[in-house]
């Protein structure tokens, strides 16, 4: 008997008593669990323990579940100094926000530069750490920084849970979980001709990116891009949005505390607050990559401004998404997307739901109940007054907007099922409510237009082709939502979408997958930023080819050896037919070849010619 069936046998006669006792069996099981789990317990609290606590003092203002401040009363000329502040909810006069010169943007360019020198440098695990300080304050101080946010920007609470620190946490988890393996040097194929040489990509950090951010998610604006940043090695300068520079104080804090707390150089994160020359001075002022996110009329402008230092740039840019719905669809499911989708911040997101498109077999029961929702909904100030479902609008002039675009679809047939006109009935505030078009034809400018606001376009069509047809009628192409029971029909409808995203029987369902990029096509921008293509877009694919072994160096073949002899281009012909060549003669006439030219007289190159 062999060694191997002896110990097989004797493992079997030991095991055996054991199932006549199931119970010492599950008994034995349960222990080992047990002691599984204790440890797991211990080393993850030990593991959590061991992330610094950070201790961000927040003021007043910044406490307080409602204030008894001052109304805001637009100035007729904006002082160039400084940036009032107030909530979009209530009008409150919150106080004033340093606007930066050019000459100071500069300077924090300089500081940040500085700091990458020796940032890049830094390891992977540094890295981590700083990612986990963060998103162990995040989730610790939800409702501070909600509350914060929802009185710069006018959101519910609810809607900076969902929006500030849901996908901030994950887009810190998914970094730190898998952002090395996207960053790690690449080996790639050599080659048939090069066979003995090792290549690989390495991904050297660009050094200073400097982002333009909008107020929409003012506290997920900054901290996606700065996570990305400094985990790719690169120091970052931010100009947030003048819209949103109240939020930014505190904001900016837990920042630096972060930064403090993972030993990171004194600089590497740079936070500006200014109007348009601000943001001007930071894109010529030097930076390595720029990332825009906002309009496609400033976008066009970034371009521009970054082309005379030819600066790489990415741009996020408007969106209008098409959100089709096919009649096999389960309404129950997909109605409460649909409104989330198209109300959700109060329609002020890059990826809103704007055009709904529903096959006519479901259009008027998809119309009748999204209208439902939408009347029921409650808006009003976000902070203090009870429960709303929808709050204000952040930009001034965000209202008036939105008005001009419905008060054009009405004037030219259009129905509203809900809203339609502002809401006075909701407080001071600048709030507009949720609002349900039917009608709507391309003749009217809210086909074609971004409203970025809280207006919810329906229209019918009758096939997929036509479904197709009526969601790339549109000058952008961010994102995209399909609808089906079938979920082959949907994915050949998402095949022909003309989008950068799309989510098959979701909404926006691609921006919670981190590891996958965001961005769109035509005059939604281009480069992505997310996943592993926006990471490495942060760096410089550097392209790295050296020996793969030690004693098989390059060297010059005789026949191309200065100065060449007559057998030098043959010489090549073969080479390159020997190596290339789509079938096996070819490749023996090449090798042929090849020692015809080493054997010729003058074939081995090299020698002079003398006249």
């Amino acid at each position: 008997m062999d060694p191997l069936t002896a110990a097989y046998q004797d493992l079997a006669a030991r095991v055996a008593p054991l199932a006549e006792q199931p119970h010492l069996v599950v008994a034995a099981a349960a222990v080992i669990v047990a002691v599984l789990l204790v440890t797991y317990v211990v080393w993850d609290t030990l593991a959590y323990a061991a992330i610094p606590t950070l201790d961000v003092p927040l003021k007043q203002e910044e406490l307080a579940e409602t204030l008894d401040a001052e109304q805001y009363s637009p100035p007729k000329t904006l002082p160039k100094d400084k940036i009032p502040c107030y909530d979009p909810g209530t009008l409150q006069f919150l106080g004033y926000a340093k606007a930066m010169t050019p000459d100071e943007v500069r300077a924090s360019i300089a500081k940040a530069k500085e700091a990458s020198k020796v940032w890049r440098s830094s390891s992977f695990k540094q890295r981590r750490i700083l990612l986990r300080v963060l998103l162990k304050y995040i989730i610790t101080h939800q409702e501070e920084i909600c509350r914060v946010s929802s009185r710069d920007s006018g959101k519910t609470p609810l809607e900076a849970v969902l929006g500030e620190i849901i996908v901030t946490a994950e887009k810190l988890r998914w970094l730190a979980a898998e952002g090395e393996d996207a960053l790690k040097p690449q080996r790639r194929s050599a080659g048939v001709m090069a066979f003995y040489k090792a290549a690989r990509v390495e991904y050297v950090p660009v050094g200073v990116v400097g982002a333009i951010v909008p107020w929409n998610w003012p506290f997920h604006n900054v901290i996606n891009p700065i996570s990305a940043a400094v985990f790719a090695g690169n120091a970052i300068v931010i100009k947030v949005s003048e819209h949103a520079s109240w939020c930014a104080s505190y904001y900016a804090r837990i920042v630096n505390a972060a930064l403090a707390a993972a030993g990171a150089p004194p600089g590497l994160v740079q936070f500006v607050t200014g109007y348009g020359d601000a943001g001007a001075a930071l894109v010529a002022g030097g930076v390595d990559k720029v990332v825009f996110v906002g309009s496609t009329e400033v976008g066009a402008k970034v371009m521009a401004a970054a082309a005379p230092r030819v600066t790489p740039v990415t741009l996020e840019l408007g969106g209008k998404d098409a959100f089709v719905v096919c009649g096999d669809a389960d309404l129950a499911q997909v109605v409460p997307i649909a409104v989330k989708a198209a109300f959700l911040n109060c329609g002020q997101n890059c990826a809103s739901g704007e055009r709904y498109i529903v096959e006519s077999s479901i259009y008027d029961s998809f119309c009748s109940r999204v209208a439902e929702t939408a009347n029921a909904m409650r808006q009003g100030p976000a902070l203090g007054h009870g429960p709303v479902d929808t709050g204000a609008m952040c930009m001034p002039g965000s209202v008036e907007k939105v008005q001009r675009l419905v008060d054009d679809a009405l004037s030219k047939g259009a129905r509203a099922l809900s809203g339609g006109k502002p809401n006075a009935a909701a407080g001071a505030g600048q709030f507009y409510p949720p609002t349900v078009l039917v009608g709507v034809t391309k003749g009217m400018a809210i086909w074609h237009e971004e409203v970025f606001g809280p207006v919810m376009v329906v229209v019918p069509f009758s096939g997929d082709d036509e479904a197709v047809a009526l969601a790339n009628d549109c000058a952008f192409g961010l994102g995209s939502s399909v609808f089906s029971g079938s979920t082959r029909r949907a994915r050949a409808i998402a095949a022909r979408l003309e989008a950068g995203m799309t989510s098959i029987n979701d909404f926006n369902a691609t921006y919670m997958c981190q590891s996958l990029p965001f961005g769109g096509v035509k005059m939604s921008g281009f480069g992505r930023f997310g996943g592993v293509e926006g990471l490495r877009a942060l760096c410089v694919p550097k392209a790295v080819a050296e020996d793969a072994y030690p004693f098989m160096k390059t060297t010059i073949p005789a026949p191309w050896l200065h100065p060449v002899g007559a057998a030098a281009q043959p010489f090549a012909v073969a080479l390159t037919t020997m190596f290339y060549g789509p079938s096996l003669a070819l490749k023996a006439r090449g090798l042929v070849g090849l020692l015809r030219c080493l054997v010729a007289p003058g074939g081995g190159g090299g020698k002079a010619k003398r006249a």
